[in-house]
């Protein structure tokens, strides 16, 4: 791994403020500046990264070189912006820095952002790059916003004046919906240099563009953790649809057999009607059969109380034989009792006994005219009826 002190020189000058890149220039450089610091401390513990800006006549340096990932990315967290990228200036600034480096053995870089156009000779941009190449300082550029032909000139210029042994690179990234971040990621600012360069800037790059965002090279056991988190998740994703899926099949085979059954017992009911109807038609007809009973026995009709006792006699006799009997003998006392009215007749002609009779009943009195009226009129009754049954017979006779 390359052990290097690498100084990263920031462009905030006005012409950041264009909306060319996405969300901004400002903010995609300062989006490629974060991933470029993780990438070069992660490759090697003891590498240091250092913020410098170029705007204003005096260039600033934010950090100086430490290996500190969070002091590095706080340093970008409200740098405003304004002015003019003060190009030359900058340059010579970070190879100060560099220089007064706490280890000797890091090697020297620097990575320049240049957004804004250049509005310089170019003998000065020579000068710059052979002193560069003197101090033993490898420089990356990345190219971006205006691209006219002076300025990529002038940037190559000073690539071809600095570079040894092609430790030095260029990268001119044109305006499009691509970040710049992922424009760089293939770059050789990211995959480094020689076979020590490149296992550093190639473990970086695995990291960023990995599906998780982390590289398992460096932390098997989180990647293993978001791999089976992620494929949980999946799983009960999966099963949560199979099972809205089966529901929802349940639900139109619970409707269908619901309206089949009831079809089939609406079918059942109309043909089932009938039978209702017919067992009221014959309560209807056994309740008139009883009325028209309970009417003649009410009017004293000996012939239809018989006919109907009989008929009841006879339905008896089926089941039981001594029931029989003792309607036979009921329907004969009755009979007897209907052909001998004159008894009934000749107790009533009894004036003492009626007379005990009425006056035992409470409010009744014996010698009320119109109950003797009535009396009376009862005793004429049978003897009358009497005269008229001797007349046919006197006929007969004579």
């Amino acid at each position: 791994m390359v052990l290097e002190a690498t100084m990263i020189c920031i462009d905030d000058s006005e012409w950041m403020r264009n909306g060319d890149y996405v969300p901004t220039r400002f903010q995609a450089q300062s989006d490629a500046v974060s991933l470029i610091c993780g990438a070069k401390t992660q490759s090697n513990p003891e590498n240091t990264v250092g913020v410098l800006k170029m705007a204003g006549k005096n260039p600033k340096v934010l950090v100086t070189p430490t290996s500190d990932l969070g002091k590095i990315l706080a340093c970008m967290h409200g740098l405003q912006i304004g002015g003019e990228s003060n190009f030359g200036a900058a340059i010579q600034i970070a190879q100060l820095a560099l220089k007064h480096r706490q280890n000797k053995k890091q090697q020297q870089r620097i990575i320049l952002f240049v957004g804004s156009p250049l509005n310089y000779a170019k003998e000065t941009i020579e000068d710059i790059g052979k002193k560069l190449k003197k101090n033993s300082v490898a420089l990356d550029i990345v190219s971006f916003g205006e691209q006219d032909e002076e300025k990529i000139e002038l940037l190559e210029l000073l690539l071809a004046t600095v570079n040894n042994n092609d430790t030095s690179h260029i990268v001119h990234v044109p305006a499009g919906p691509t970040a710049l971040s992922d424009v760089l990621l293939s770059t050789p600012i990211f995959t480094g240099d020689g076979e020590g360069g490149s296992s550093g800037f190639a473990a970086s790059a695995a990291a960023a563009g990995f599906e998780f965002g982390v590289d398992p090279n460096l932390d098997p056991e989180l990647a293993l953790a978001l791999r089976v988190s992620m494929e949980e998740e999946r799983a009960r994703q999966e099963a949560a649809a199979k099972k809205a899926a089966e529901d929802a099949s349940k639900q139109e085979k619970g409707e269908e057999q619901s309206t089949s059954q009831d079809a089939t017992m609406t079918e059942n009911v109309n043909p089932g009607t009938s039978e209702p109807q017919k067992k009221t038609h014959d309560l209807t007809d056994d309740e008139n059969a009883l009325l028209q009973q309970a009417l003649a026995m009410s009017m004293d009709d000996p012939s239809a109380t018989v006919a109907v006792r009989d008929t009841d006699m006879s339905d008896a006799s089926a089941d039981d034989h001594d029931l029989q009997l003792a309607l036979q003998l009921s329907v004969q006392d009755s009979a007897s009792d209907q052909s001998n009215p004159i008894d009934m007749h000749k107790v009533l002609a009894d004036q003492s006994f009626v007379s005990n009779i009425l006056s035992s009943l409470p409010g009744v009195d014996p010698n009320d005219p119109h109950v003797k009226d009535l009396l009376a009129s009862m005793q004429n009754n049978p003897e009358a009826k009497e005269e008229d049954k001797e007349d046919p017979k006197e006929e007969e006779k004579k």
